[in-house]
């Protein structure tokens, strides 16, 4: 099996115990959160978790240091799920593409209307 096969399955494997058990958090700052992806380090002692939150600026913050502050319990339940010599330090990063669609759909709306006729 090649390093980028191994390092996007682990990545998958930690996509999934995440997806499930960031919901399960009982801090409040934590709102609606979606675990878009992760991608891991070829040594897979580094792990990036890229994530989409909903709600404006204010419970967006709150969210992201939730997952800071929650990053060593969400590192002891990847490693009771998964065998691996390193636990990997995890990253979290907001994915913003949903915000940047949005922004380009607003940008085209905004966009004179082209003349058929000319």
């Amino acid at each position: 099996m090649t390093d980028v096969a191994r390092t996007e399955r682990v990545g998958e494997e930690f996509r999934e115990i995440l997806a499930e058990e960031i919901p399960k958090l009982k801090d409040p700052r934590v709102g609606f959160v979606t675990v878009v992806g992760v991608r891991v380090s070829p040594d897979l002692r580094h792990a990036w978790v890229a994530y989409s939150s909903m709600g404006d600026e204010k419970a967006k913050a709150g969210t992201r240091a939730a997952l800071r502050s929650a990053r060593s319990h969400l590192r002891t339940v990847i490693g009771r799920q998964v065998r691996l010599r390193y636990l990997p330090e995890l990253e979290f990063e907001e994915d913003m593409t949903y915000e940047r669609g949005r922004r380009i759909d607003e940008l085209i709306a905004g966009l004179p209307a082209a003349e058929e006729d000319r």
